[in-house]
């Protein structure tokens, strides 16, 4: 069994090398204290640290989003500017009317975890051209050349290990569901695909559902027990990111069936984690979000200072797999 789950990995590294991708209400902000650089100072570089960055995600409601978030803030503190933090909610009316309010409140940079591969476009556009450079974190856009950075996890090398730890969980046969994330989102066709990289060499698993729940904790919990109602003789259950498949362990557990249906995710969430050591969940992808966007920040304060971010526009940061073997050792998003 080990050997043949190996060859799913080679499988799914070719993927992440054929495409990379992308795994709050309230705003913690700060005064700029020191003038902003004009756009032409901005976009060329070679300033002086200092000023506001404007850092962009989705919902803080989702410990993932707000990690990153406070993440992002803290070492741009830590450089010696300010930073305020913001939510689009996934909504690109809201991130645009963000990103103006960035514009004009004069930011010297922009960190971004957007709300669509292709609505995003043109707002970054929109920075750009007014001498802002934008640096994109979790998520990538159908573009190359305007952001000054797309950073992401290595979501299908990520997905890669998940579906390897599903399989040899279940034995390699059985009966699943899976559960994707929001259609716009570039990770949600990723991490499917690699899933099934991995999964579909296997004759005996068989997928028998296969919806979106949008990210989302309330609708996989209502999905999930629909068809659970519909057909309890399921024995896996693999989602695109941990708050889809915390709403199916849930769901699992209202029908009766908790010990007897696994479920898997990924992100690498806290509430992921103590799922994982409850023994109510298998395995998940951890995704270095607080990292990423630390790193993000660090190459926004290069490029202010020397005209340069020092690497390639789009990069991408391996994953790691949380299961009960190393669990003990986790802490937010990261392992010790």
């Amino acid at each position: 069994m080990r050997r043949t789950l190996r060859n799913g990995a080679v499988l799914v590294a070719a993927i992440s090398a054929l495409a990379l991708a992308g795994c709050s209400s309230s705003s913690d902000a700060g005064e700029t204290t020191s003038p902003s650089p004009t756009a032409a100072e901005t976009t060329d570089g070679g300033g002086e640290a200092g000023g506001l960055i404007a850092v962009i995600t989705p919902s803080h409601s989702n410990v993932f989003f707000k990690a990153e978030a406070d993440g992002a803030v803290a070492k741009a503190e830590e450089l010696g500017y300010t930073a305020q933090s913001d939510s689009h909610d996934d909504d690109p009316n809201k991130q645009s009317e963000l990103i103006d309010s960035a514009i004009s409140n004069g930011a010297v940079a922009i960190i971004l975890d957007n709300a669509g591969a292709d609505v995003t476009i043109g707002a970054v556009q929109k920075a750009t051209d007014a001498g802002i450079p934008v640096f994109l974190i979790d998520r990538e856009i159908n573009e190359s050349g305007i952001a000054k950075a797309q950073i992401v996890s290595n979501n299908a090398q990520g997905a890669g290990l998940v579906g390897e730890s599903f399989v040899e969980a279940m034995g390699g046969k059985g009966r699943y569901i899976e559960l994707t994330g929001r259609a716009t989102d570039t990770n949600a066709a990723v991490r499917s695909d690699a899933y099934h990289a991995v999964i579909d060499q296997y004759a005996d698993m068989e997928m028998v559902a296969q919806d979106t729940a949008n990210w989302d904790q309330q609708e996989a919990f209502t999905k999930i027990e629909t068809l659970l109602q519909a057909d309890s003789d399921i024995q896996g259950i693999i989602a695109g990111n941990d708050t889809m498949a915390l709403g199916a362990v849930a769901a699992v557990d209202a029908a009766g069936l908790t010990g007897k249906v696994i479920v898997a995710g990924f992100d690498g969430s806290p509430d992921a984690a103590a799922a994982i050591k409850a023994g109510t969940m298998l395995s998940t992808g951890l995704q270095p979000a607080v990292a990423i966007a630390q790193l993000a920040v660090e190459q926004a304060d290069l490029f202010i200072r020397t005209g340069d971010t020092g690497a390639p526009e789009k990069q991408s940061v391996d994953c790691v797999l949380i299961d009960k073997s190393n669990v003990d050792r986790y802490t937010l998003f990261a392992i010790e």
